[in-house]
């Protein structure tokens, strides 16, 4: 159906500086897109109004659209709203300009947005408004129901248009971008003249843009899903204070020059960030290069392979201890500078190092050639609607499109699902170019021939032996039941390219009723997705025999294939910038004898119900390989951990730099106040970084800055300087859980706790050993015990959190369902020993002074203020304070699909609960800092006199009774009470809980997720 768009509107001619090139320098044709077609009669001043009703009216498709601009001058004088999986990509002999005139109202003070992009959009026609609790700052005019982009904020785009702003806007600031993934600002430059900066809070991909002035270039915290940004072949020139104002964004730069300026990029004040730069550049910084903040913490990473520099006196400067690491010459190279957490030999853990190696050079040699390769010209490019191949999701467009592709070197796509039967195969120069990976498909039904049973991998699309291939900007579909299916079978050379490319099957994917009826059988139709068996075909992604080359933009959350990205048998160099594999049964990522590859900004992510048992990144016969700023996670619904992110089998010369595996994500969550965004730790993320099968080997630290792996490393896990037993015996007592947890100790020091997975609680002691105390389905998540021997139990059940409690050796049908009530005076606290505070629910940049609100003061708020009720204890002695919850989905209702019940609070999301009354002295950490606090208990159960204690967060903290505190981060680290590190205890698996019990009080009970251990000093 057509849906052209012709917007009346005249081009402004206004002179200019001479901008560069533009890359689409024809009018694509496609369509279903929408054009602001500049040839109709003149539309005078302000093109605020054209252009947003352009944006709307791509919006109306739930697949996202196209609007293109033509070359020309566009003023904007309120925010232009780009709604979720609309591009907007320009084109003409020149770029399309969208400039901020001078002094426009709204871009003076705080802060003005001249582009937002956010999700789907609001209700219309007379629907109830959606409430945002939490929309972001700087719409112009302010809006409160417009929310923030998220991490389900797939596909959209701006490319080929430049932006410009006025004077007197020191507001202003270009384009928030916090998307996920296929979100690409590409081909643009800023001139940013007097405002704040190009970009703020970004998001998955940049690439080509150059940023002229401003006060920063990039002001931006992390990612809305937390995985990380990737940029590429730009360049910053001229800002005020720095290029680069950041933190917890996952910096991935590469081939990035920064000249004239006072600092690169400048970490922000008591934040921490994976910063990983390749083949930087740096000319006449004054100040810094990289300016590093939190430097003792493990989850500051800082790592930079091939630098050159010009006048920077100083690369790196620590700001809290205002050392500097200097350049040796006026102009040098800095092979390698990584600062973070080494783990070295054989160990498990790891220490704070940093390594910097500069050489001196005459001159600098000229640039690298950019890192991703152009598309060809236009003008050779053909549209296959003009040979043919029609893209209607019902025609069979195999044999048109392969004879396109026999014809033609350069094809081009507009928006459409492509029927395929067979396999597509490439010539060794073909050139398939789309512009939108969701509204341009390639798509496979159902039960095709040849693509059954069972057999070798049969490609939907195959690049041959060699190639010099370029795919950009298509989906790919290869179906739920054809198990021989490989979506891309890759066998092109090391100049090739595949790049914005979307692997459809799981999340992000939308059919027409149309398309789902010929792509799964008519008998069947269905909106999205068929009832497949989920990792029953082979990889999505194939690179093979010598295959290699160029991977860019990649999303791969297929759960019908095995994985989303295999490469095996090549020692073709191959370079992967910004891979997002997702939801496989069994793996992500997978190298099998393969040489010479690098990744950079990979991520994967294992959901509870797709890939609970997945290895996220396994390594096979390999070596050579670079793995560098990859972020693993299992989502916070997870119910159970995995032994390992990564997996490693007789290989050899892995080298990992910045790694950071959690299991913490953003998710959409409501409570009475609307629904909005929320980033919260999980309990069930990956027992370890790494395991080194062949060595018998573990890596348990969840920031690593720096690891390699060699075949002359000994298979002992200890190290001198912290052997495994510090003068402690340590016994396992059980074993065989699926997850434990919530531990709290009786009068008599019998220790208490829950396995999540069960919903069981069970005791031990040295009398009776393992008991069952209570078998019951009531979500329980943290014990406590009041002064008579209640034991009170925390459970997610509930609209809200609930807390019941009984007598252990009491009925077993017994209990009290506990209701809050107004604090109580002179009563001991059940506290959370673990809390994440982040600041997701609000915006933390101070919009007067330009600071951000630290994760130091957002823990400081989180535990200093008092809850107004609580549940208290049938004997009054014992209260829990009665916190915030907040539930995922409109009603929270997702009955089956995991033991959480899906809410969070601090004391839900601790792994246990201090039990103290009002001036003890407590240990507490701040999960989203990795740091331990001492502090007090005030009267209201707060905690007062926050003092740092330990650059270890971890999973639990506790102290004994001469005053020594022990906190699990991997191991167990202990630590005198002044703060000194005396040693370690190694324990077979993970620990993440200690409580101190027995009869004397002095074992040290430890639980891991699957077993309970007890250490007791020799």
């Amino acid at each position: 159906m057509l849906t052209r768009f012709l917007v009346c509107l005249a081009l402004s001619i206004v002179s200019s500086p001479a901008w560069p090139e533009s890359v689409f320098t024809s009018r694509p044709d496609d369509p279903t897109a929408v054009y602001i077609d500049p040839a109709t009669p003149a539309a005078a001043g302000d093109h605020s109004g054209v252009l947003q009703a352009a944006l709307d009216r791509a919006a109306d498709n739930p697949n996202g659209g196209i609007v293109f601009v033509p070359a020309g001058r566009y003023r904007v004088s309120r925010t232009l709203i780009v709604w979720r999986a609309v591009r907007v990509i320009g084109y003409g002999a020149t770029r399309p300009v969208l400039a901020l005139p001078d002094r426009t109202p709204g871009f003076q003070t705080g802060m003005g947005l001249m582009v937002h992009f956010t999700s789907a959009r609001p209700p219309r026609n007379g629907q109830k408004p959606t409430q945002v609790p939490f929309p972001p700052p700087g719409l112009v005019p302010p809006t409160e129901g417009i929310a923030d982009a998220n991490q389900g904020t797939f596909y959209s785009s701006m490319m080929n248009i430049d932006m410009e702003i006025g004077e007197g806007n020191p507001a202003a600031v270009a384009i928030r971008f916090h998307v996920a993934q296929h979100g690409v600002l590409s081909h643009m430059d800023f001139r940013i003249g007097s405002g704040l900066a190009a970009l703020t809070d970004i998001g998955n991909v940049g690439q080509a843009l150059r940023f002229y002035g401003g006060r920063y270039g990039i002001l931006t915290s992390n990612t809305s899903p937390f995985w990380p940004y990737t940029l590429i072949d730009s360049m910053f020139d001229g800002q005020r204070e720095a290029s680069i104002r950041e933190h917890m964004a996952g910096l991935t730069v590469v081939r990035t020059t920064f000249r004239n300026v006072p600092v690169g990029i400048s970490i922000d004040k008591d934040y921490s960030d994976h910063l990983w730069l390749k083949d930087a550049r740096f000319e006449n910084v004054t100040t810094a290069a990289i300016v590093i903040d939190k430097a003792q913490n493990p989850a500051t990473q800082i790592g930079v392979a091939d630098a050159l520099c010009s006048n920077v006196p100083v690369f790196a400067r620590y700001r809290e201890s205002a050392q500097a690491r200097t350049g040796p010459a006026a102009v040098y190279r800095v092979t390698r500078f990584n600062h973070g957490l080494h783990v070295r030999d054989a160990d498990s853990t790891g220490g704070i190092e940093t390594q910097f190696e500069a050489e001196p050079l005459r001159a600098l040699p000229a640039p690298p050639p950019a890192a991703i390769r152009a598309l060809p010209a236009m003008t050779d490019w053909v549209n296959v609607h003009t040979l043919g191949v029609k893209g209607d999701g019902e025609t069979d467009d195999t044999r048109a499109l392969q004879a396109a592709i026999d014809a033609h070197r350069v094809l081009y796509f507009p928006s459409g699902f492509y029927i395929i039967r067979d396999t597509v195969r490439l010539r060794p120069e073909t050139v398939l170019i789309a512009l939108h990976p969701n509204t341009t498909q390639l798509d496979l039904p159902d039960r095709t021939s040849g693509f059954e049973g069972v057999g070798a991998p049969k490609a939907l699309l195959e690049a041959p032996q060699g190639g010099t291939n370029i795919v950009s900007g298509l989906g790919l579909f290869t179906g739920s039941t054809n198990p021989r299916a490989t979506a891309v079978l890759w066998m092109a050379g090391k100049d090739s390219l595949l790049d914005d490319i979307q692997i459809h099957g799981f999340a992000g994917t939308f059919f027409p009723p149309a398309v789902s009826a010929t792509v799964f059988g008519p008998e069947r139709p269905r909106g999205s997705f068929a009832p497949g068996r989920w990792g029953a075909q082979y990889p999505s992604i194939w690179v093979t025999r010598g295959g290699g080359g160029t991977f860019h933009n990649i999303w791969s959350p297929n759960t019908y294939a095995q994985s989303g990205f295999h490469v095996s048998d090549t020692t073709t160099p191959g370079y992967v910038y910004e891979l997002s594999a997702e939801h496989h049964l069994f793996g992500e990522i997978k190298l099998d004898r393969v040489e010479n590859w690098e990744f950079h900004g990979p991520q994967t992510e294992e959901e509870a119900s797709t890939s609970a048992e997945a290895v996220a990144f396994e390594i096979t016969d390999s070596k050579n390989i670079l793995i560098a700023n990859y972020r693993a996670y299992r989502v916070t619904r997870s119910y159970a951990p995995f032994p390992a992110a990564v997996r490693v089998y007789t290989s050899d010369r892995i080298r990992f730099r910045n790694v950071y595996v959690n299991a913490e994500h953003g998710y959409g969550v409501c409570d009475e106040h609307g629904c909005g965004t929320i980033l919260r730790a999980g309990k069930f993320a990956y027992d370890n970084m790494l395991e080194d099968v062949t060595r018998g080997r573990q890596v348990r630290e969840r920031n690593v800055a720096v690891l390699d792996l060699d075949p002359a490393l000994p298979g002992s896990q200890s190290r001198p300087d912290a052997p495994p037993s510090m003068g402690f015996a340590v016994e396992k007592l059980e074993g065989g859980f699926h997850s434990i947890g919530g531990a709290a100790v009786d009068a008599a020091g019998t220790i208490y706790f829950i396995d999540a997975h069960q919903q069981r609680i069970f005791s031990w002691s040295s009398q009776s050993r393992l008991k069952i105390v209570r078998d019951a389905r009531l979500d329980p998540v943290n014990l406590a015990f009041d002064q008579s021997g209640n034991l009170l139990v925390l459970s997610s059940a509930g609209r809200e959190s609930t807390v019941y409690t009984f007598r252990p050796d009491g009925p077993r049908d017994a209990l009290t369902v506990l209701e809050p009530q107004p604090r109580q005076a002179g009563t001991a606290f059940a506290l959370p020993a673990t809390v994440w505070a982040d600041g997701q629910f609000r915006n933390h940049l101070d919009l007067a002074t330009y600071e951000y609100e630290t994760h130091a003061q957002m823990f400081a708020r989180a535990v200093t203020t008092a809850m107004p009720q609580a549940y208290v204890s049938p004997d009054g002695s014992l209260q829990i304070p009665a916190s915030r919850v907040f539930t995922q989905g409109p009603d929270g209702a997702y009955p089956g699909m995991d033991e959480t019940g899906w809410r969070w609070s601090h004391a839900l999301d601790a792994y246990s609960l201090i039990t103290a009354r009002a001036g003890d002295r407590v240990y507490v950490t701040s999960g989203a800092e990795n740091r331990t606090y001492r502090a007090v208990v005030r009267d209201d159960g707060t905690l007062g006199d926050l003092a740092r204690f330990a650059e270890r967060g971890g999973e639990a903290v506790v102290s004994d009774r001469d005053g020594n505190v022990y906190v699990a981060n991997g191991q167990i680290f202990i630590f005198r009470s002044s703060g000194e590190f005396t040693g370690r205890i190694d324990i077979p698996e993970r620990p993440i809980g200690l409580r101190f019990g027995g009869r004397d009080g002095n074992t040290l009970y430890v639980l891991t997720h699957r077993s309970l251990y007890a250490v007791r000093r020799r």
